[in-house]
């Protein structure tokens, strides 16, 4: 028997014309992000790619000098200490970071009396001005008349640390005030992914017989690999990324002994005015984010696989 109505083809005009509706408001939503990133990001990156294989110094005419100046890269031992103390930077903040940052997450998810306003004290280094950071770090840690160094003295250090004066103790002492920084901020985050572990996971473990340490072992580190995930990528990227920190706190120095990867390319192309090099320096610290990154990706593929077994 035939019904006398027939069903609306789903290919009809006026689908595809509320079809083309729907798109058409979603692409407005994501249109001012676009262009913002395309102007601020997309095209200055290809620029500067461009760039590298030039020789400007923002007066004279644009020369070409195709890998000349990655060459030169390998004959620069500035460059070669940038690195060296851009990867030390990261190998120290990173792993440290986010030591604290869960250790934080962890007692801070417990129901202890005022945890909100611990919550709120840790994150507030985060949101505040990184210049009065750095600032109130370098009086702290002021070699003749700071408050660390008159309480070592106290406790009988004849001849402590110079801290950020000294060429052995400023990059240690950078990344302690990143890592003071930064830690309330992705503690945050460790805070919210394990709020949202299912707490029938630690009951089932409590009737296996799991102390606390395999709780947190077997239970909770497991189920917080996205959010480290997450941010061990962001926290890369920002450390490989570091400036304004250094900037206000040693300018580079003493020496070289802090100069990183990009304070390099500033100085480069701001006080050397030598934009192609400071291009090919800066395509460098982008190849090596990205070969990071993606090493990253890989790995947690992997512990996500050996998870599951």
């Amino acid at each position: 028997m035939k019904l006398g109505v027939k069903a609306a083809h789903p290919n009809t005009p006026s689908r595809r014309r509320k079809e083309l509706s729907k798109n058409l408001v979603a692409y407005s939503f994501i249109l001012p992000n676009l262009l913002g990133f395309a102007i601020f990001t997309l095209v200055p990156m290809v620029f500067s790619l461009g760039l590298a294989l030039m020789n400007w110094d923002g007066a004279n005419q644009v020369s070409w000098v195709g890998l000349q100046n990655f060459k030169d890269l390998l004959h620069d031992s500035t460059f070669k200490i940038s690195l060296e103390n851009t990867l030390w930077y990261v190998g120290g903040t990173v792993p440290l970071t986010m030591i604290c940052s869960l250790g934080l997450a962890v007692l801070l998810n417990q129901p202890i009396r005022g945890r909100n306003l611990f919550r709120t004290i840790y994150f507030f280094p985060y949101v505040a001005s990184l210049v009065a950071v750095a600032v109130v770090w370098n009086m702290l840690f002021f070699p003749s008349a700071g408050p660390v160094n008159e309480f070592l003295r106290a406790l009988g250090v004849a001849n402590p640390p110079r801290w950020s004066a000294s060429v052995d103790w400023a990059m240690p002492t950078v990344i302690m005030a990143s890592i003071w920084r930064n830690m309330g901020y992705y503690m945050i985050i460790y805070l919210a992914a394990l709020q949202g572990i299912p707490p029938i996971l630690y009951e089932a473990a409590a009737i296996d017989g799991a102390n606390a340490w395999q709780k947190f072992r077997y239970v909770t580190v497991p189920m917080l690999t996205p959010a480290t995930f997450f941010i061990s990528i962001m926290l890369t990227i920002t450390s490989f990324k570091v400036f304004d920190l250094i900037l206000v706190m040693t300018n580079g120095g003493p020496g070289r002994a802090t100069n990183v990867l990009v304070m390099h390319t500033y100085n480069t192309a701001f006080r050397q005015f030598k934009f192609g090099y400071s291009s090919a320096i800066a395509m460098v610290l982008f190849a090596l984010v990205m070969i990071i990154t993606i090493v990253q990706f890989y790995m947690e593929k992997r512990w996500v696989e050996y998870s599951q077994v």
